[in-house]
Order: C-alpha cells, then sequence, then structure tokens
C-alpha cells in the first residue's frame, strides 16, 4: 500500500493546484502555478507551501475568507505515490523522484529545486514528468482542460461555490 497522493486545485487568490504528497506523517505541500503537464520533460513551477495534516489530502469546500488558503478547494486527482528511495533524504538533497497511481496522473515523476533568489520565501521547486508510458507528446490535449472536474464529486470549482453558504 502506498503514500497518500492528491492534487487540489486551489480557486485562491489566483487559480493553482497543490499537491501534496505524505511523507513523515504530514502532507509535504507545493503551489504549481500552472498545474501538472503530462508532456515529458516539460517544467512546472511548484512553490514550496507549509505542510499540511494527512486529513487535508481529500478536502473540498470553500474556505472562507480571512483565513489560509481562502478561496475554493476542488480534489482534482487523489491517489497513491511512491518514492523512488529514500524521500525525505531526496527532498532535502533537492532531487526526489517518485511515482504516481492516481486517477488522473500516474507514473514516474520528479520534484527538482531550484537555486535560491534573492528575497524568495518559499523554496522553489520544477515539476517534471518522465518520460513513460503515462507521458503525452508536446502538443497533446492538456489534462487539466480535459479533466477539470473533481474525482471525489464530479462538480467544478463553480459549482463548489455555489452551494456554499
Amino acid at each position: 500500500m502506498g503514500l497518500i497522493y492528491s492534487v487540489q486545485k486551489h480557486a485562491a487568490r489566483r487559480l493553482h493546484y497543490d499537491l501534496r504528497l505524505e511523507l513523515g506523517g504530514v502532507l509535504r505541500s507545493w503551489a504549481i502555478t500552472r498545474g501538472p503537464s503530462l508532456v515529458a520533460g516539460e517544467k512546472r513551477l511548484a512553490v514550496e507551501v507549509p505542510d499540511h495534516g494527512l486529513d487535508y489530502a481529500g478536502y473540498e469546500g470553500v474556505i472562507g475568507a480571512g483565513q489560509y488558503g481562502a478561496g475554493v478547494v476542488l480534489l482534482w486527482d487523489r491517489g497513491t505515490w511512491e518514492p523512488e528511495g529514500d524521500a525525505a533524504a531526496a527532498l532535502a538533497a533537492g532531487s526526489l523522484g517518485f511515482i504516481l497511481a492516481g486517477e488522473k496522473l500516474t507514473g514516474r515523476w520528479h520534484l527538482r529545486r531550484m537555486k535560491p533568489r534573492s528575497r524568495e520565501r518559499r523554496p522553489s521547486w520544477l515539476l517534471i514528468k518522465s518520460e513513460d508510458a503515462a507521458a503525452r507528446p508536446p502538443g497533446a490535449p492538456d489534462i487539466l482542460e480535459e479533466q477539470p472536474r473533481s474525482v471525489l464529486t464530479g462538480r467544478s470549482v463553480e459549482d463548489i461555490a455555489a452551494a456554499a453558504p
């Protein structure tokens, strides 16, 4: 049995996707500004954000104004993940290879930490899809557009926002 994995589509100040990987009793988390890409080798900026509790992996709903992450959260993908080697050591070294077994994202991926820039508050990483059977060629349809709805409820971000009290 693998470790918990999820991606949440998050309509906060601006739309992004939050990658969450269970490690050490928490969800290590990265905000992916343009969302994940299935095109092998395509780099997507992933900014490290604070860890979350394991129960947050399946969260879908609206975070109220004034709270951290305020906005609509949609459970875009979920499943399990398996690190290639020692995940904690790989993250500390700045290069983690892993395999996803999600409902939308599968196969081999990499997170690579970028060199820090001046005035950078949080570490920046690159999320990169490896060349494998789950990868798509350049110019192929974007999975984010093909499958925008929740894996939990089938709802859209707009549906979730409209249902909020």
